[in-house]
C-alpha cells in the first residue's frame, strides 16, 4: 500500500496547505473525534490554487496487509511496518482499530514537550505530578526536586517514568490536564484523529486510546527531532540532580528495549535504531521501533495489544523480516 500523492484524494479531510502565489498559508477543517479512519482529501477550490496535500509525504492505508507475508500476529490485536521514505505500508493489521497505547503515549509527551521547552529548561516538581496508581513505574521524583527537561526526556523515555511525565506535563502547562489536551491538539495537526489523550504516560483510561496508524504518525513527528534520536537509542542513562534541600540525587536506569540490550535479535540486515515500550494490564504488550536496512532508509514498527511480551518481541521481528521480502 502507498502513500498517496500530492494531488491524490483519500477520505475525510483535516488540514490542506495551499500556496497561492509566494506566499504559503494554513486552511484547517472541522475535525470530529469519531471520524471511522484516519485520512486526509484534497479539495480543488478553484483552478488558480495551487495545493499541497496534508498527506503528500505519508503512507496511508485503510486496510489490512497481509497478502503474501510471512507474518503471524494471531496473539496481537494490530501492528504495522511502515517503509518512511519509499511510502509505503509493508505490512498492516487492523491500522485504525482504537486501543489502549500504555506507555507508546510518551512518545507524544515527548513531541509536546520538545516543540514547547528547552532542553535546559529547568523542573521543579509540584504536588500535581505524583503518581497514585500501584505499580505505576517511576524514577523516584519527589516535591521540590529540580531537574532539567534534558534529563526529564531521558527518565521518560528510557525509563518510562510516569512521574516524569507527569513533572514533564505540569512544566509545560501547568496542570495535567492542560497539557493533556495540548497533546490532543498535536494529535490532531499531525492527522492523528482517531487518538483521545487524557495524560502523559499512558496509564490506562476509557477516554485514552490510539491507533497504531495514529502512532506511526506521532512517531514519525518524533523522530525529526535529534535529541529524541538520541535518547531513545541509548542503552543507559546515569545523571544527578537535587532534592528541595539542594542536596544531589543521583538517577541511572537502563533500556526497557530488549532489542537494544541484546535480549532479542532483530533480522541480520535490520539495524533497531531505539523505540518505546509500553506495557499495561488493558493494553498489554505494546512496542514501536525505529529501524533501518543496510542502505540506511528508515521503517517505523508497530505493535499494539500483544499477549505476552516474548511474543511481541518475536512477532516484532517477523514484522521486520518484510523489510527484505
Amino acid at each position: 500500500m502507498r502513500c498517496i500523492s500530492r494531488r491524490t484524494a483519500a477520505a475525510l479531510a483535516m488540514v490542506l496547505f495551499l500556496l497561492p502565489g509566494c506566499g504559503t498559508s494554513r486552511v484547517a477543517f472541522s475535525y470530529k473525534q469519531n471520524n471511522d479512519v484516519s485520512a486526509f482529501q484534497v479539495a480543488t477550490l478553484n483552478q488558480e490554487i495551487k495545493m499541497d496535500a496534508f498527506a503528500g509525504a505519508l503512507c496511508v492505508g485503510n486496510s489490512d496487509v497481509t497478502t503474501g507475508t510471512n507474518v503471524d500476529l494471531t496473539d496481537t490485536a494490530a501492528a504495522a511496518l511502515f517503509d518512511v521514505n519509499g511510502g509505503n505500508i509493508l505490512y498492516a493489521k487492523n491500522l485504525h482499530k482504537r486501543l489502549y497505547p500504555a506507555s507508546l503515549t510518551k512518545v507524544l509527551t515527548a513531541v509536546v514537550a520538545l516543540k514547547n521547552t528547552s532542553p535546559d529548561d529547568v523542573i521543579t516538581v509540584t504536588d500535581g505530578a505524583k503518581i497514585n496508581e500501584s505499580g505505576a513505574q517511576l524514577c523516584g521524583l519527589e516535591t521540590g526536586d529540580t531537574l532539567t527537561m534534558n534529563q526529564a526526556l531521558h527518565a521518560l523515555l528510557i525509563n518510562s517514568a510516569n512521574d516524569a511525565a507527569n513533572a514533564i506535563a505540569v512544566h509545560v502547562a501547568g496542570s495535567v490536564e492542560a497539557f493533556s489536551e495540548m497533546m490532543n491538539e498535536e494529535a490532531v495537526s499531525l492527522g492523528a484523529t482517531n487518538s483521545h489523550f487524557v495524560n502523559p504516560h499512558g496509564l490506562s483510561d476509557d477516554n485514552h486510546y490510539t491507533t497504531v496508524y495514529d502512532m506511526y504518525l506521532i512517531f514519525n513527528e518524533a523522530i525529526k527531532y535529534e535529541m529524541f534520536r538520541e535518547i531513545i537509542h541509548m542503552e543507559r542513562y546515569d545523571t544527578v540532580y537535587q532534592n528541595s534541600q539542594g542536596e544531589e540525587k543521583e538517577m541511572s536506569f537502563s533500556t526497557t528495549n530488549l532489542f537494544l540490550r541484546g535480549e532479542i535479535s532483530a533480522p541480520g540486515k535490520v539495524t533497531v535504531i531505539g523505540g518505546k515500550t509500553g506495557t499495561t494490564n488493558a493494553a498489554g504488550n505494546c512496542l514501536i521501533l525505529f529501524s533501518k536496512d543496510t542502505a540506511g532508509n528508515p521503517y517505523i514498527s508497530v505493535i499494539l495489544q500483544a499477549k505476552e511480551r516474548k511474543i511481541m518481541y518475536e512477532q516484532m521481528a517477523d514484522i521486520l523480516e518484510e523489510i527484505y521480502n
